[in-house]
């Protein structure tokens, strides 16, 4: 039984060891070799397959990882209040995580079908989703367009502020204001006074 325990662990490290390397890789160059992965990793590719069959799944297992750290790190935002400070808070928190993953999200659109991209995404848009409903319910969202479409708009703005900041055209230090104004703007609905 030792002997096993051992392996289990050996082999827990070694997937959390591709893991690592593989998010630094694919952060470096979204194209990046199961072979410069492997290196990075400090095993051998005949190992790295023995956990993950192939490039696709490895870098699925990377973005899944991604996509649960960055749920869990949102999860801490108090989206109670306001609609539009909450939407504030969270604009402030999902922004460095969108961008800390941005070349991830790449690597994940080389590697993987849009439907599965758009899975993982689920939950955290099913928080941008319940955010939108109750400001639409209290009167300070508009409700003339379909929920999902605005939705679609939150996740369009974050990532295209990530492209942004990646290249140079925003300040981190403008990004949250930036992204909420935008946002503020497209959710406002027709008539009302978009907030300042």
């Amino acid at each position: 039984m030792p002997v096993t325990t051992g392996r289990r662990a050996d082999a827990q490290r070694n997937v959390a060891a591709i893991l690592d390397a593989a998010a630094e890789c694919l952060v470096r160059d979204p194209d990046a070799s199961v072979s410069d992965i492997a290196a990075a990793a400090g095993v051998g590719r005949v190992t790295l397959y023995g956990h993950f069959a192939s490039r696709t799944d490895l870098v699925d297992a990377v973005f899944v990882r991604a996509v649960a750290r960055a749920h869990e790190a949102l999860d801490a935002v108090d989206l109670t209040g306001d609609a539009r400070a909450a939407l504030a808070r969270l604009v402030a928190s999902s922004w460095r995580v969108i961008d800390e993953s941005r070349l991830l999200l790449v690597a994940a659109q080389h590697a993987l079908p849009p439907e599965r991209i758009r899975e993982l995404h689920e939950n955290p848009m099913g928080r941008v989703r319940s955010l939108l409903e109750r400001g639409r319910a209290a009167g300070v969202f508009r409700f003339d367009l379909p929920a999902d479409w605005l939705v679609a708009v939150f996740y369009t703005v974050i990532h295209g502020a990530a492209d942004e900041l990646g290249a140079g055209r925003l300040a981190p230090d403008a990004a949250a204001d930036t992204i909420t104004a935008t946002l503020l703007a497209a959710f406002t609905p027709p008539g009302a006074p978009v907030p300042g």
